[in-house]
């Protein structure tokens, strides 16, 4: 079914059977079945880089992940796994597992609670630590569970039969349609620290908790239920390895080649005009840009139907953060750090934290009142370098904040901004330096990113961190389709299906399956190794190998 599939698209003459703008997460999780299957693919991607979010950047020799902290769903028979080895790409690619006894830890006020892999751990835990919540917990825990287990079986359905039986099973899914994370969590449990506990990955979404879908917060919390991992190497090593194997297969890469118009013929894609002028054809393309960039100005709002015009006006595109990355002379395991993640907050009212998070509250106040803190040399040892740890912290802010600099040339803004980001960064510190004595003190090296900067390298509008922001409103059917109203024009990324790099990866896979219209079992079938979990915690595992 694949191969007669490609052999049909092979047969119309264009330039490229699929050309692809954008190389991250989705991007390339599509073009390297496309290649595999025989179809000559082009990815266009505007930076010096591949990857989009997931890439990597060395500032001073040390390297950092702006995109990439942690990523669940890669134990054994995980879909993510799955698909790495599936595609081959598991063969370039390695992760250090984090902590497996706190690969988050939620730090409210005085109090810290760390989630520990596994589904049956954290409930313990939690019971242990609320005794007088221990139905709700386990009832919540369970919850989270068949709310994400029966969409996914809704997803799978393949006869009436299945689909009856599915329904009946997943009814309960109904209630929580129209809720937000913050019903979930307030229908089981009422102890104000514990609700504040379990919104403390907010930020891997960035909405308040009254303002994100239930199905987004619980998909964030059972994607980590079987523990958290970094790729070694840092976020870069992903698009890396999709690289190799995309270009294994055939497939051609061009950086810094930026598409300034999708060509259409009527109401069919037919090809790219890049920034250079020159023009390419194809049969298919699909976007990893987000929808304001491949509608509002790749195609241009005159070409669209006046119903899509009208969700372009009216998107709200997710928070924007601002970005420290800094490396320190400090020993942090001895000062008590390890490989888990650091989610700080002054309170537990997280839903009014995350509510400042989306206005220019960093910039009136000193202090932010949250933070998230991860040290990816503790995560990967092998990223030391002269003995200095190399750390990333942010802080949500909107873009607004900064629209007064968007017109002037990156590296080239005014003193203003420049004496602002130097501000946010000691500020930040200061913060740090409240929760971990001495850590300010021992900064060798930082450099600040505002959403100015996610704006001009990501080419994210807004500076957005999750495309399209996940509220109740836009996400499933309220997100946007793989298949567009264009002929031959396919979306994948944040703003589709999910985010999150699984999130986005499933995107690519769909729309490749898409165009080779097979199923996505049918793409994985390169078979590449088993994929390589180090352990970050286990320090003698990283002297034997001399790190």
């Amino acid at each position: 079914m694949l191969l007669s599939s490609s052999s049909h698209i092979k047969n119309l003459q264009t330039d490229y059977d699929v050309i692809i703008i954008g190389s991250g997460a989705g991007g390339l999780s599509a073009a390297v079945p496309l290649a595999q299957a025989g179809l000559k693919v082009l990815v266009c991607e505007q930076h010096e880089v591949p990857g989009g979010w997931t890439h990597s950047f060395a500032l001073q020799g040390y390297r950092f992940s702006p995109g990439v902290h942690y990523i669940g769903d890669l134990h054994e028979g995980g879909f993510l796994r799955n698909v790495y080895e599936g595609l081959g790409v598991s063969d370039d690619l390695e992760f250090c597992e984090l902590n497996p006894d706190g690969y988050d830890h939620i730090l409210i006020g005085q109090d810290r609670f760390d989630f520990p892999k596994g589904k049956a751990n954290l409930v313990s835990r939690l019971q242990k630590h609320f005794p007088h919540e221990a139905q709700g917990i386990a009832a919540y825990m369970d919850t989270v569970s068949s709310m994400m287990e029966n969409l996914d079986s809704m997803r799978r359905i393949k006869s009436i039969g299945g689909a009856l039986n599915t329904i009946s099973k997943g009814a309960g899914l109904v209630r929580w349609t129209w809720r937000s994370g913050k019903d979930l969590i307030d229908r089981f449990v009422s102890d104000p620290l514990l609700r504040g506990i379990l919104s403390g990955q907010s930020g891997d979404h960035g909405l308040p908790p009254s303002m994100v879908s239930s199905f987004v917060h619980a998909g964030i919390t059972y994607h980590y239920f079987n523990g958290g991992y970094y790729p070694r190497g840092g976020g870069g090593a992903i698009p890396n390895a999709f690289v190799r194997a995309f270009k294994k297969a055939g497939g051609k890469l061009r950086l810094k080649t930026a598409v300034a118009h999708i060509l259409l013929n009527r109401n069919k894609a037919v090809g790219v005009e890049l920034a250079d002028g020159s023009k390419l054809t194809t049969k298919y393309i699909i976007s990893n840009a987000d929808p304001e960039v491949t509608f509002g100005q790749l195609i241009g709002r005159n070409n669209l139907s006046k119903k899509l015009r009208r969700r372009l006006d009216r998107l709200q595109y997710s928070v924007s953060a601002l970005s420290l990355f800094f490396a320190v002379d400090m020993d942090l395991r001895a000062a008590g750090f390890d490989s888990g993640n650091y989610w700080l907050y002054d309170h537990a009212d997280i839903d009014k934290i995350y509510r400042l998070g989306l206005t220019d509250y960093i910039l009136k106040n000193k202090i932010p009142s949250a933070l998230f803190l991860t040290v990816t040399t503790l995560k990967d040892p092998g990223k030391m370098r002269k003995g200095h740890h190399t750390c990333e912290a942010f802080t949500f802010v909107g873009y607004n904040a900064f629209r007064k600099w968007a017109h002037e040339k990156s590296g080239e803004r005014s003193a203003d901004y420049q004496s602002l980001k130097d501000k946010i960064a000691e500020n930040m510190l200061k913060a740090l330096n409240k929760r971990f004595p001495g850590i300010r003190d021992s900064v060798v090296f930082k450099n600040l990113g505002t959403p100015l900067t996610n704006e001009h390298y990501i080419k994210a509008t807004r500076g957005s961190l999750y495309g399209i922001a996940k509220t109740r409103r836009q996400v499933g059917p309220g997100a946007f389709p793989i298949r567009s109203e264009i002929e031959g024009l396919y979306l994948c990324g944040a703003s589709t299906l999910s985010h999150g790099v699984a999130g986005a990866t499933f995107t690519g896979l769909l729309a490749a399956k898409s165009i080779l219209q097979c199923r996505i079992s049918d793409m994985l079938k390169t078979g590449g190794r088993s994929l390589v979990i180090h352990p970050a915690e286990d320090l003698s595992y990283w002297q034997k190998k001399g790190k």
